[in-house]
């Protein structure tokens, strides 16, 4: 094996070694272990003290202590439950016995009277101090030998029943560990340049990994944790640095040099005046389209801070400019909630919108795609069906992607491919925390709406127990009685998808005959058809519906200013930012809106902080904050569709600091080595290349 690159050598199947074999290989597999890289980085679940030795005399109930001492005598005893045990003394008067209900055959053959033994548990007592099931080490008969589960700070590992079965409990796995630090320890290459090393005071990689598996103390373990933290958010901002550095190097963009009348023409003849923050966005995106380098740009936004209307003046932009735009949504009720209003605002401009989903007729479908390959239709709206095959664009100047997280980077990245470098503006209304935000979006430039348009009232919100239900059904109906108009929302999982939807419709039916009896009810679910879900959106937004009884589909994206009243049923079982975006459909208007979150049951710890977060505040980066401490990153944000690998040691809820400074050397390092050619960054590459490739979907620089 000594002829073996470092790199070759951690890329090693584990089986190979010769304290592993098949069966454990096996059970380590089902823990993610594949290879001798992988458990070098199989890191503790959590350390016992085990540093200070007690004399015998000195023992106190309940202490978790470790003990040094001679087996003065050991053996079986007969009695309700059959034990093994042993005893042992340190000064030759003071005495400890230590019990065992299991493994009798093992223990029976392990010791032998006069040697010295390290004893690690807690004290506890049976008409005598002892311990039971204790963690022992044998030293020999001279007292010497090493203290590998007791005496110092033990790891602890994380254990299957299989991998126990295999001798791989967390006192097997210590010893597997041991073995191979000693044995391996120098094929452990370097992965970051000597010189930031030295200067951020960073431990070497081998003697961190060395160090997170066996610590000398709490302090170097700290410093062992935080290296590998930094490895971690490093090589995750390095990848990012060169995907954005890619797509700034790329062939030439766009220059997008015209603002014609139309986007005049829209602007006048608004309603209301644009905010500030809409102006400043759209500002940076033009400074972007006039540009040689094609945009890349996140525009951020709260629900109900206008960014439709500024993607429809970006939209503009390239039209006036002789290019097309495509805008993509995640679902068909959002796609065609975004053609409605841009169709109506654009049709008397002489602007040809359309709309392309799944399920539409072949003739239908065929017409569409003629027009779009024509250029006969300027923009085009649609869902993931923008992305197949057969969808030929004219020229495809500018991509407009809505609720971006619905979205992998594969899916950007097939729609850009449908033109020659246009220009890409990705929108979301589920804030981001930035940390999380930097890592996720690391490659985009950001653009935030931070403001409502003026004159729009806070929604009151309110979480109560379904033993108000009646009560809440009462002021749903003065209001609706007094004019407003309403939303009753029920859950829809996938799991219980079935179940759902028939409480729903259960529950509509129910309502129409009993409490809403005398206003007119719509009932919408993603399982209709898409001309049936328009024409009853269309019904309610002029009024003709009063009250709509739906399931999530509309949880983003559709705007009806006079709806003020949003009932969320079994709100315990939504997520925040869910429930944030649910929030978001009234409230769109100068009227007072309200938002009554019905829970069913009792309401667990998260439901409740989730619930409490809502009726607190309306800020979405607030609840995002919270939604981020509930959840995790990876869940949070569904990171693994981002081409993003999952941490295991950093925390991006409690890292930042950490992030800011990996990333700024991440960013550097792109910068000054692109390619990653330098002597001292050879072993960077070495690492990027074998644990990041895969991810980095776009492009490998070099």
């Amino acid at each position: 094996m000594s002829g073996e690159q470092p790199t070759q050598f951690l890329d090693m199947a584990v089986e190979r070694l010769q304290t592993v074999g098949p069966k454990r290989a096996a059970a380590l597999q089902q823990v993610g272990v594949s290879t001798i890289g992988d458990l070098f980085y199989y890191v503790p679940r959590r350390y016992l003290d085990r540093s200070v030795v007690t004399p015998i005399k000195n023992l106190k109930l309940g202490q978790e202590t470790t003990i040094v001492a001679r087996v003065v005598n050991f053996g079986m005893k007969k009695g309700r439950r059959n034990r093994f045990v042993l005893v042992v003394s340190d000064d030759g008067a003071s005495l400890l016995s230590c019990v065992w209900f299991v493994k009798f055959n093992y223990l029976q053959k392990m010791f032998k009277i006069g040697e010295w033994i390290a004893l690690s548990g807690k004290i506890s007592y049976y008409g005598d101090y002892q311990m039971t099931h204790p963690e022992f080490d044998r030293l020999g008969e001279e007292g010497e030998g090493e203290f590998l589960n007791t005496g110092k700070i033990i790891p602890v590992y994380p254990s299957t029943e299989k991998l126990a079965k295999a001798g791989l409990d967390s006192r097997g796995v210590r010893r597997l560990l041991t073995s191979l630090i000693k044995s391996y320890k120098d094929k452990i290459e370097e992965t970051l340049p000597p010189e930031l090393i030295g200067r951020l005071s960073l431990l070497p990689l081998a003697e961190a990994i060395e160090q997170v598996h066996f610590p000398t103390d709490f302090g170097v373990l700290r410093r062992a944790t935080e290296r590998l933290k930094f490895d971690e958010l490093f090589f995750l901002e390095l990848m990012i640095a060169f995907r954005k550095r890619m797509f700034s190097d790329s062939q030439g963009g766009i220059v997008f040099k015209k603002v014609g009348v139309r986007i005049k023409s829209l602007i006048d003849d608004l309603p209301f005046e644009l905010t500030e923050a809409q102006k400043k966005v759209l500002h940076e995106i033009h400074a972007d389209m006039k540009s040689t380098r094609p945009m890349n740009r996140l525009l951020q936004g709260d629900v109900g801070s206008g960014k439709t209307l500024v993607a429809l003046i970006t939209m503009l932009i390239a039209i006036e400019n002789g290019f097309q735009a495509a805008l993509m949504a995640p679902t068909e009720i959002l796609a065609e909630q975004h053609y409605i209003t841009i169709h109506a605002l654009l049709e008397s401009m002489g602007l040809n919108t359309v709309l392309l989903v799944g399920g539409q007729s072949k003739s239908l479908r065929e017409r569409l795609l003629a027009e779009i390959a024509s250029g006969e239709a300027h923009i085009v709206i649609g869902t993931h069906a923008l992305i197949q095959e057969g969808v030929e664009f004219y020229n495809l100047g500018l991509v407009v992607i809505d609720e971006q997280h619905r979205f992998g980077v594969m899916q950007r990245a097939l729609l850009r491919s449908k033109g020659l470098n246009p220009d890409v503006l990705v929108m979301t209304a589920t804030p981001i925390p930035r940390t999380l935000s930097m890592t996720v979006y690391g490659d985009l430039d950001v653009s935030v709406l931070n403001e409502l348009p003026a004159g729009r009232k806070p929604i009151k919100t309110f979480w109560r127990p379904d033993s108000k239900r009646s009560r809440i059904y009462s002021f749903v109906r003065e209001r609706v009685a007094k004019g407003a108009q309403a939303y009753i929302v029920f859950p829809l999982v996938e799991e219980s998808e079935k179940i759902d939807l028939k409480a729903a419709t259960d529950s509509y039916e129910k309502m129409r005959k009993t409490f809403f009896a005398n206003f007119s009810l719509g009932l919408i679910h993603g399982r209709m058809k898409g001309e049936e879900k328009e024409r009853i959106m269309a019904a309610f937004k002029k009024g003709e519906i009063r009250l709509l009884v739906s399931t999530t589909v509309i949880e983003v994206g559709v705007d009806v200013p006079e709806a003020t009243i949003m009932v969320i049923e079994h709100a315990e079982r939504f997520g925040l930012t869910q429930l944030h975006q649910l929030r978001g459909r009234v409230g769109r208007g100068s009227k007072q809106s309200y938002c009554i979150l019905i829970a069913y049951g009792k309401v667990g710890k998260e439901s409740k902080m989730r619930l409490d977060t809502l009726e607190a505040t309306t800020d979405g980066f607030k609840i995002a904050e919270v939604d981020l401490q509930l959840r995790g990153p990876g869940e949070f944000f569904g990171t693994r569709q981002h081409g993003l690998p999952d941490l295991r040691f950093a925390d991006l809820t409690k890292d930042g600091k950490l992030l800011l400074q990996a990333r700024k050397e991440a960013f550097d390092l792109a910068q000054s080595d692109p390619q990653l050619l330098n002597e001292q960054t050879l072993g960077t590459r070495h690492y990027f290349i074998r644990n990041y490739r895969d991810k980095y979907d776009l492009a490998w620089v070099g």
